[in-house]
């Protein structure tokens, strides 16, 4: 078992998983592990996780593999064989049918669709009841911004998601992790990210509203802060904490 330097990462996500239930006594959680630090940093956060938890859980994980050309994720499997865990790299051709063959103008919309179908489906085939993403604090407030100023809504993503189709429920335990945070532990502790291969890398709406919400940052020293606070006081999408640090068993 790998050993890491990851006490404030820990204590942002056991706060976060504490406060909104993400974990119950004997979840089988797999992880969505695209490549990314984001995701390479909660498969850590979590596996270091199962060694005090209250309630025992098991973590596996998964990557789905676009199919871009170049692309190789054996430093993956050699991270997974580390940390001791079952893992999945299941290989697709969404890469080809987005881009070649029905060349679509939105692709964002479309591959997250499909690669979160085919994440939900790896995951019941695996025996697993939950699925933890990377999606962070940073995350949230971006999702809010888009939603405003692209659909006229207030909300964004919930911490905790139950997809009654799928019978499986969606966590993100880093909902209060910045993404600064995460970026220091990866480069810490020289992790394997993989670069993505995705002509769409960092020209997407969401880098746009990144790049906005840094600016307001500067004018407006504290606004992701106040902008996450308001998101809490008015229960937006679930974010008004509601179950106070105590992990729930599936007896209660």
């Amino acid at each position: 078992m790998m050993e890491f330097k990851i006490r404030r990462l820990l204590s942002k996500a056991r706060r976060a998983i504490d406060d909104y239930g993400m974990i119950e006594a004997g979840d089988r959680i797999a992880v969505g592990v695209s490549g990314g630090k984001d995701s390479l940093a909660l498969l850590c956060a979590l596996c270091e996780m199962r060694r005090f938890y209250p309630v025992p859980f098991e973590v596996v994980a998964i990557t789905v593999d676009m199919g871009f050309d170049g692309g190789d994720f054996s430093p993956l499997e050699e991270f997974y064989k580390a940390l001791g865990i079952e893992y999945r790299i299941q290989k697709t051709n969404l890469a080809e049918i987005i881009f070649d063959i029905r060349k679509e103008s939105n692709p964002c919309s479309l591959c997250a669709r499909m690669r979160r179908g085919m994440l939900h489906d790896i995951s019941k085939e695996m025996g697993c009841n939950k699925i933890a993403l990377g999606h962070h604090y940073d995350d949230v407030l971006e999702t809010f911004m888009m939603n405003l100023c692209n659909e006229g809504r207030l909300g964004t993503f919930s911490p905790v998601t139950y997809l009654d189709r799928k019978d499986i429920t969606m966590i993100r335990p880093f909902v209060l992790t910045k993404e600064r945070e995460i970026l220091a532990f990866v480069e810490n502790h020289d992790l394997p990210v993989i670069k993505s291969l995705c002509p769409e890398d960092k020209q997407t709406d969401r880098e746009m509203y990144k790049q906005l919400l840094d600016s307001l940052e500067k004018e407006k020293d504290g606004l992701r802060h106040r902008m996450f606070g308001a998101i809490v006081k008015a229960d937006l999408s679930g974010y008004g904490v509601k179950n106070p640090r105590k992990p729930r068993s599936k007896d209660e």
